[in-house]
């Protein structure tokens, strides 16, 4: 016997097509992400703070700068000052002209006259050593260089478990003196950082008694030589 489909099995056919995908896209049933929400204005330095004198707003771009006349004796940071980090993604844009600079996630304020944190890092510099990399401020030291998988162990041993490309290579993803999209996800204690959508590094740090949890955002003004860096459209989830 052929059935056929009159408007009433048409009519529970669509009703049953929405249940499902209502039911598919609910929290209940799908951890969809966070909105990512904007961390910085794009005018002034409204939720920052840093050491007076080094951090301004350029052309819409939190702008760090320091001189040959006046350098700096320590490395500095602007801190992000509505909240703390653990699980997050954030992206941004930068660009760096001379110098040395990072991203600090994770961290604590070690010294606040001065600026000074600690903690995760995820590097930037003028040249073609650091950027990418996982680094320690005050800490543990570099992490994972760019290219590499790194598991830290519980008793602290740093082992390569794999790698995301050759570190020359990887470098060439990155444009000399113009901007770039830096995207660092932390979630447990896998840490992953990416340039242009390109993974440099990635840290499971299983080391419990210095693994942290949660903790501040930071950029980083390095001393030594006269340095610019800047960051715009800072988009935190």
């Amino acid at each position: 016997m052929i059935r056929r489909f009159s408007p009433s099995n048409r009519m529970w056919s669509t009703a049953w097509t929405l249940l499902t995908m209502a039911l598919v896209l609910s929290p209940a049933w799908a951890q969809d992400k966070p909105e990512a929400k904007s961390i910085f204005n794009g005018k002034d330095l409204s939720g920052w703070e840093g050491a007076a004198g080094l951090w301004s707003v350029e052309d819409g771009a939190i702008t760090g700068k320091t001189t040959e006349a006046d350098p700096i004796k320590n490395n500095t940071f602007l801190v992000w000052k509505e909240g703390k980090v653990g699980d997050f993604e954030l992206t941004l844009e930068y660009r760096i002209q001379g110098g040395n600079s990072g991203i600090q996630y994770r961290s604590q304020l070690v010294d606040k006259e001065k600026f000074i944190v600690g903690g995760y890092q995820a590097d930037i510099d003028s040249g073609a050593r650091y950027t990418g990399i996982n680094y320690e401020e005050r800490g543990r030291g570099i992490m994972a260089d760019r290219g590499q998988l790194v598991q830290v162990t519980a008793a602290g041993e740093k082992k390569v478990t794999g790698s995301s490309g050759d570190a020359g290579e990887l470098i060439k993803k990155v444009k000399e003196n113009d901007w770039n999209r830096y995207r660092i996800v932390a979630k447990g204690n896998k840490l992953q950082h990416y340039i242009n959508d390109v993974l440099m590094s990635e840290v499971t740090d299983e080391e419990s008694a210095k693994a942290a949890k949660e903790g501040i955002l930071a950029f980083q003004l390095h001393a030594g030589p006269a340095m610019k860096v800047q960051f715009r459209n800072i988009q935190l989830r």
